[in-house]
């Protein structure tokens, strides 16, 4: 799958833009907020429909304007497909493959594989554990269609319950109704099998992806030391259904759901510590960049479809012999994956990257024959022609 145009309008600081892509790489090059990483920004929401930097789909109109659009014109094998997003001010977000609107947004991840390697991503390691849950979710919703359902329901019926505990827990010196354990246990009801789905798709999950990650991590690292990561749930160690009923007194004091896979984690450790604690800046580097390039490899040995790769403004944050592995691993035609039993080829799709300078990205002109370079300045994003 080859991004071939990409159309913003009004798109964050951009206020519009119309851009032809090389099939293999694409760099952009501004300085510090001119707009380059919102370029980026645009192509993971026609794969995610939704922004990787804001939280708010509204903070993706560009300030003063009342409507922001995203296209894109894909193509594979001959046949193109369009792909849009738009957004009024105060209206609902319209996703749309071709002329037609998704009813359900989860409906179309997974079409588009994608993986952004960006300086936030420093937060899966040190940051709490949603932003793991997060990295964990955004990898199976590419592979399995089924996932991101259930986890919106079981979100949903959590919202729900932590809801009616917070109500419950406010009662200060007050006795409970008699029904509310009623109420809860029909959440419960509904929120177990969800949550079986869930913590078993987590654990298959990481089965599988941990062999590409400590293969990945050895190839950047020259095998100096070995990472590990460990998925963790209070799913494995009792049923949930018993655990809700020893937890309720708990959580109605706490007015909120303690036990569930919404508290599941990943644990980084390297030389049997955790990763956070005795790693190095440059370790932990490794480690993400390992994490991600493992994501785009499990991606495309799951999907048969090598993800786009987004890699921004990552070239002053590595030292030269990880840019130097980095650039040899995407290039690579070939990788072999001995723990993961695994031989890829081809395994990374079209690659975007931005940079505040240009010499950084032109260290990969000897790698592809074809590559376009855009300037990007105070939101306008024009073709370099040198």
């Amino acid at each position: 799958m080859i991004l071939k145009e990409l159309h913003l309008l009004n798109y964050k600081n951009i206020p519009e833009a119309h851009l032809r892509f090389a099939d293999r790489l694409n760099g952009l090059v501004g300085l510090n907020g001119q707009g380059k990483t919102n370029v980026l920004d645009a192509i993971y929401m026609l794969s995610f429909a939704k922004s990787a930097f804001s939280l708010q789909d509204r903070d993706c109109i560009r300030h003063g304007e009342q409507m922001m659009m995203v296209q894109g014109v894909y193509e594979k094998d001959g046949e193109q497909m369009t792909i849009a997003c738009g957004l009024r001010q105060g209206g609902k977000k319209q996703f749309r493959k071709g002329d037609k609107t998704y009813q359900r947004l989860s409906d179309h991840i997974g079409l588009l594989p994608l993986v952004l390697i960006s300086p936030q991503d420093i937060g899966i390691v040190l940051d709490g554990s949603d932003v793991r849950r997060k990295f964990m979710d955004g990898t199976i919703s590419q592979y399995d269609p089924t996932y991101l359902p259930a986890l919106n329901s079981y979100n949903q019926l959590l919202q729900q319950r932590n809801s009616l505990l917070k109500q419950l827990s406010d009662k200060e010196g007050s006795t409970a109704p008699s029904s509310y354990e009623e109420v809860l246990s029909i959440y419960e009801q509904q929120m177990q099998p969800l949550a079986v789905q869930i913590y078993e798709a987590r654990r298959q999950f990481t089965e599988q992806f941990v062999p590409f990650f400590t293969d990945t991590y050895a190839i950047l690292s020259k095998g100096s030391e070995e990472v590990l990561l460990t998925y963790q749930s209070q799913l494995a160690d009792r049923p949930l259904p018993d655990a809700w009923v020893q937890t309720r007194q708990r959580d109605l004091i706490l007015g909120w759901t303690s036990v569930g896979c919404h508290k599941d984690d990943l644990l980084f450790s390297i030389g049997g510590y955790a990763i956070k604690q005795v790693a190095s800046q440059g370790q932990i580097k490794t480690c993400l960049l390992a994490l991600r390039l493992a994501q785009a490899l499990f991606l495309s040995n799951q999907t048969k479809q090598p993800p786009f790769l987004l890699l921004d403004d990552i070239f002053d944050r590595l030292d030269s012999h990880r840019v130097s592995q980095l650039i040899e691993m995407v290039t690579s035609e070939r990788i072999v994956l001995p723990s993961a039993q695994a031989q890829l080829i081809a395994p990374f799709s079209q690659i975007f990257l931005t940079d505040t300078d240009r010499h950084h990205i032109h260290r990969w002109d000897n790698a592809f024959s074809a590559m376009k370079t855009f300037i990007v300045s105070g939101g306008n994003v024009t073709e370099d022609n040198q």
